[in-house]
């Protein structure tokens, strides 16, 4: 069911790559429910921080940067931190 959801909210990153290139390039978004709810200068604290309010997992951590180079990599959001 993760994988699913994560799979949505990267298909929403794709449908407004343009948009969030404009908006945040160079930053890391935390998309869920197909919105961006949190901006961030690196992809540790994206994590930690909205791990913080949300489960593991039902959100994803995505670098905003143009072409398709911003995506031959994914991260999934299922990463603890100790």
């Amino acid at each position: 069911m993760a994988e699913s959801r994560l799979k949505r909210e990267f298909e929403y990153y794709l449908a407004n790559q343009g948009d969030l290139v404009k908006k945040y390039n160079g930053k890391y978004v935390v998309i869920q429910n197909r919105s961006v709810i949190g901006v961030y200068d690196d992809q540790a604290t994206a994590i930690e921080e909205t791990a913080k309010k949300y489960e593991l997992g039902t959100f994803l951590v995505q670098k905003v940067e143009p072409g398709e180079g911003a995506y031959t990599q994914t991260f999934q959001s299922r990463v603890a931190f100790g």
